[in-house]
This record gives structure tokens, C-alpha cells and sequence, in this order.
């Protein structure tokens, strides 16, 4: 008996040990970049994205540039948002351009037929984004209409556009208030052409994308990067088909959906706010299928394209639940938790590990949509959970991606397991190491060991995001419950750094 005592608390100290520590190596060998264009947002007139969201009435007292309101603005420019994906989603598949130019009385109303019935009356279009983009300083991504639109209507869009020629089209431009070409690089050739952009198998997708490329030109001082429509989730044919149909060189990038759905139901999605830990686990484990999706579709890809040419595009991600009660369901508007920076976080370590292949993502959506970087009631505005990783994580755009090796505790619930802890890595233009390091485990706090090879470094400071439970939110009468904090547990241990983090939190840390 005392044996077997002496055997069962050897092995319950082993399984807290094994639980409580992780250990990952950094190494300074690669020559990868990590995109700023991951960090990537997504507006769809959808619900009160842009009508109340970007683009408010002229009477809302806030400060505004025309109608597009500035605090969403300045903060959007703070956390450096590098592209900005429009008009749609499902929306852009019946979104006719030449309705949202001109006189703004003078625009034809439409109605939303995919988002709530809505009548939209055109104020904010193709001019009013590009200001909106201009003033964001970041890339305008425009998707245009395969669905229900024709070759001649985007070919003359990018006309519109990019031409600084005496055209018809070009000299339009002109009349409406911008003389020289914006030169628009990023353009999607449809959107969920498999679904709500015209439920088209591959095959016939493949040449539409085609045809659609073959008259989307460039113009002086503006190659276009034409972006597929590509799979929804796990749809490996799709993917195959259309490396196998599409010329590589016709186009840049190819796309894939995913949305973290908590309970993996689409009728009953589950809560934004009221979950349990078994909710929230099951929750994570359909955020981190990303690394899945983006192993076998980066496989597929790269049997047709080995040199890496086409970029996997990732323009709709993001955690996807009910919406919030007593608001139109059509307008996706939910709150904002910390397991919702915790999905953030993890997915876009994810992004960062595959950036040889990830080249840009979208998170979707940025205002009042999904799992939205910013809520707006009125005048008030607060910043998310969500808006405070990406404002953590911002380090990482563009920087020298940090190979890394994993060995993770497990967190496991109702019998299922997952990795407690994800982690990346990149060092900037100056020398400046980031890491960044999430534990999912809602309940034990997990110290790392970090070996670094061949990166210098003396001093390490960090910034942390976590909160007393996994439900806590900002909410208008209390915007700041979670915010960004100093982070005083990483700790240089001989040539190593040992690192406390703690339950269900993001890290961010900075070494020079």
C-alpha cells in the first residue's frame, strides 16, 4: 500500500508538471517575412459596419471628414491596419459600382437583400472608401461582382480606377473629384463563389476567374493582385481545382473561409457572452482546425506551385456567434469577450507560423459586424478585446518571421485535449525581438522556458491581456474592463527566458 501511495503521488507530480510548463526554441535561421497585409480588416455594408458604423449622419456629434467618423479612424491608423477588404462578402456579388458615384442625391437606392432587408441609399461608395482608406493610410482590397454582375462592369471599374488615359471612363472620374488614378492593387475576382456569389461549382468558377482576369488589366503604375475566390473551410476539391485550372501567373493570391462557430452548429451557434468552460473549450478547439485548413490546403498549393507564387489569402476569419438578443438578426452585431482575443491571438500565431504561404488575411468584421475591433452606440465608441490584440500583436507586421519549436501542456475538458499554449515569433528592422504567447488553459497558470539561437538580446518587457473570467467584456458604461497591461513575468535565466504566463491570456514580449 505505501507503494502504491508512494507511485500515484510520483505520478500526480508529474502530471502537474506536465501541465504547468512548456518550452519552445526561437531560432534566428529564416528568411521569411511576416506580411503586414495578415493584419488585415473587412467592412461589408452589412448591418451597422459601415451605415452607423464608418459612415455616420452628418447631425451625430462626433468629429467627422465628411461623414466618415474619426475616432474609428484614429483608432483603426493606431493599430496600423494595413488593408481594408470592400464592399463584401455576400454583399459584393450584388453590389453594382456605378450606383455608389456621383452626386449623392442623385444615387439609386437598393436594397440589402442578403443583410436585412435594408434599403441602402448609396451615399458611401466607391469614392467615399477610398477616402475612408486614404485617411486609414492603408490598401483599399475591393471585391468585385462575379455573381450577378459582367466582365464589362468590373473591367470598367478598374478603368474607373487606375487609368490615367483621356478615356470615357477615366475622364468620369475626373468629373466626380479625383483627377489622377487611385491605383487599387488588391482585387478579388468574386467572393464565396461556391455559395452566396453564385453557387458555382469549381469547375465553372475556374472559367469565370479566367475570363473575369483576362479583361481586369493594368494600368500605368498599377499592376493588379487578383485574388480567386477560393474554398469555403474544408473544401480540399476546391482548392485542387483551381491551382490545377487557373494559370499561376493570372493570380496572386487564392482565398479560404473559415469562422471559429462555437458550438460547430450554424442554426445554434452559441453565446457571445454566456458560455460555459466546456463551450468555451469546444470553442477553441474549432479555432485552432485554422492550422489544419492551412497545412492541407498549403499542401495542395503546393504541389502546383512549390516556388510559393500564389499567396494563400485568408479574407474572412473570425469567431461567429448568435447575435445579441433584441438587435436584427441580419446585422451579426455581438459582443466581444476575452475568448474572443484568446481566438484572435491563436489565429493569427497561426498566420505567422505559415507566412511562407499566408500572405494576407481579413479579419472579419471591423465595426458592429462579427468579431468587430470596434463597437459604436451613438457617439460612444469602445475598443474590444479583440482591437487590443491587434494593437499588441502590430509589432509583428512586416518583420523578420522567428522559427520556433513547441513543446506544449496539455488543457483538456470532458475528455478531450488541446494545446494550452501557441507562440510566434519575428524580429524587426532595428533588432527588436517579439514574441508572442497565448495559454488557453482557463484555469493554471503555465511557465515557459524560451531557448533563443543565435538572437541577441539583454533586456526583455512585455504587455499582457487577460481579465478575472473568460466572459468579461467592455461594454459602454465600463469600455476600459479590458485593457492592455504591463507584463512584469518574463525573466532573463542564464542565456534562456523563463516566462509566467498566466490562465487564459495574450503576452506580448520585447527583447533588446
Amino acid at each position: 500500500m505505501k507503494n502504491l501511495l508512494l507511485v500515484l503521488f510520483v505520478f500526480y507530480q508529474s502530471v502537474v508538471v506536465a501541465q504547468s510548463t512548456a518550452s519552445v526554441t526561437i531560432a534566428n535561421n529564416n528568411g521569411h517575412t511576416i506580411s503586414r497585409h495578415i493584419y488585415g480588416q473587412f467592412a461589408e455594408h452589412l448591418g451597422r459596419g459601415i451605415y452607423g458604423g464608418f459612415w455616420v449622419d452628418k447631425s451625430l456629434s462626433v468629429k467627422k471628414q465628411d461623414r466618415i467618423r474619426l475616432d474609428v479612424v484614429n483608432a483603426l491608423k493606431k493599430i496600423n491596419i494595413p488593408n481594408l477588404r470592400w464592399p463584401g462578402g455576400c454583399f459584393a456579388d450584388e453590389y453594382h459600382w456605378r450606383d455608389g458615384i456621383g452626386p449623392r442625391e442623385q444615387r439609386p437606392k437598393m436594397v440589402n437583400t442578403n443583410w436585412g432587408g435594408v434599403t441602402e441609399d448609396n451615399s458611401f461608395g466607391t469614392h467615399e472608401f477610398l477616402a475612408l482608406c486614404k485617411l486609414l493610410n492603408c490598401e483599399p482590397y475591393i471585391a468585385g461582382n462575379v455573381g450577378s454582375g459582367t466582365v464589362e462592369e468590373m473591367s470598367k471599374w478598374i478603368e474607373y480606377l487606375n487609368s490615367d488615359s483621356k478615356s470615357s471612363v477615366a475622364q468620369l472620374r475626373a468629373r466626380n473629384g479625383h483627377p489622377e488614378p487611385y491605383k487599387v492593387s488588391f482585387w478579388g475576382v468574386g467572393n464565396e463563389s461556391w455559395g452566396c456569389g453564385g453557387s458555382m461549382t469549381p469547375e465553372f468558377y475556374t472559367d469565370q476567374f479566367k475570363r473575369y482576369a483576362a479583361y481586369a488589366k493594368d494600368y500605368p503604375g498599377s499592376p493588379l493582385k487578383k485574388i480567386a475566390s477560393g474554398a469555403n473551410a474544408d473544401d480540399y476539391n476546391w482548392t485542387e481545382v483551381c491551382m490545377k485550372r487557373i494559370p499561376l501567373g493570372t493570380m496572386w493570391g487564392l482565398s479560404l473561409h473559415y469562422y471559429t462557430v462555437p458550438t460547430g452548429n450554424w442554426n445554434k451557434k452559441g453565446s457571445a457572452t454566456k458560455f460555459t468552460e466546456a463551450e468555451y473549450f469546444n470553442t477553441m478547439l474549432n479555432c485552432l482546425k485554422m492550422e489544419e485548413l492551412v497545412n492541407k490546403h498549403s499542401a495542395i498549393m503546393d504541389k502546383y506551385d512549390p516556388e510559393k507564387r500564389v499567396a494563400l489569402v485568408v479574407d474572412e476569419w473570425g469567431v461567429w456567434t448568435d447575435p445579441e438578443p433584441n438587435t436584427n438578426p441580419g446585422f451579426l452585431y455581438q459582443q466581444n469577450s476575452l475568448r474572443d482575443a484568446l481566438i484572435a491571438a491563436t489565429t493569427l500565431n497561426i498566420f505567422n507560423n505559415h507566412c511562407d504561404r499566408i500572405k494576407m488575411a481579413e479579419l472579419a468584421q471591423t465595426v458592429n459586424v462579427l468579431q468587430a475591433l470596434i463597437l459604436t452606440d451613438k457617439a460612444k465608441m469602445l475598443l474590444t478585446p479583440t482591437y487590443h490584440v491587434f494593437d499588441m500583436y502590430k509589432v509583428h507586421q512586416d518583420g523578420k518571421y522567428l522559427p520556433i519549436k513547441l513543446q506544449s501542456p496539455d488543457y483538456t475538458v470532458g475528455g478531450k485535449t488541446i494545446p494550452a499554449v501557441n507562440v510566434s515569433a519575428s524580429q524587426d528592422a532595428s533588432g527588436r525581438t517579439h514574441i508572442s504567447l497565448v495559454n488557453l488553459d482557463m484555469n493554471k497558470t503555465v511557465t515557459v522556458t524560451a531557448k533563443l539561437t543565435d538572437i541577441k538580446w539583454a533586456t526583455v518587457s512585455g504587455q499582457v491581456l487577460t481579465s478575472e473570467n473568460i466572459t468579461d467584456i467592455n461594454t459602454f458604461q465600463q469600455p476600459s474592463k479590458l485593457s492592455i497591461r504591463n507584463f512584469a513575468g518574463a525573466k532573463k535565466a542564464g542565456d534562456n527566458l523563463s516566462i509566467t504566463l498566466p490562465a487564459k491570456s495574450v503576452v506580448m514580449l520585447e527583447l533588446k
